[in-house]
Order: structure tokens, then sequence, then C-alpha cells
């Protein structure tokens, strides 16, 4: 018996732009474009709770702990960083821009 995987070949459409972006990273790799997609479509995806439920969520700076370095989110207390390293404004509003961990990355808006 043959231990090989079966390959399924399959029709994939996409505007001209999109390939040629896929085409010069493939080339970049030096894959083909086949082998480049493959590639990416194996990496392990990094999908962790904080990902899909807290970037993009607004916090206002009166709720960042200054004191402790915490904030809040969804019943979670996460460290935090300010993206510009400014101090503090707490009348302003901060939006989650990347969560690494139990760190969050704050950008004032």
């Amino acid at each position: 018996m043959d231990d090989k995987p079966q390959e399924k070949r399959f029709l994939l459409r996409m505007d001209q732009r999109l390939y040629d972006e896929l085409a010069q990273a493939a080339a970049r790799e030096r894959r083909s474009v086949n082998a480049y997609i493959i590639s990416i479509l194996q990496q392990p995806q990094k999908n962790t709770f904080e990902k899909r439920q807290i970037i993009g969520q607004v916090v206002s700076g009166a709720t960042l702990n200054q004191t402790n370095g915490l904030v809040q989110v969804g019943g979670i207390y996460y460290r935090y960083l300010i993206s510009d390293r400014q101090p503090i404004n707490d009348t302003a509003q901060y939006a989650i821009i990347e969560a690494n961990g139990n760190i969050l990355t704050l950008q004032q808006i």
C-alpha cells in the first residue's frame, strides 16, 4: 500500500492583484504559488480567546489601575502597555490593539 497522502485538485478564483501579491510573496520564499498557499494553510493558527474576544474593545482611561498596572476586561484582569508610552489620560478612551498572553497593548483613541 502507498502511504503517500492523496492530493486534491480544485479551481481557486481570485482577482489579479491578490494573485500578484501571492506570487511575489512566494517568489521571496523561493516557492511556487501552490506551495506557498499550502505552507500558509498548514501554519498553526494562534486564535486565542483574547484575539477573538478582546482585541478591538475600548476601555476608559479611568479603568486603568496605574498603581498595579492592571485593567479589567470582560471580568479578567490583564497587565497593559500603552502603545506610545505616553502618560495615561483618565478621560481618554483606549482601544485594545494587541494581546500577548496576559498583556494587552492599548492605544489612545
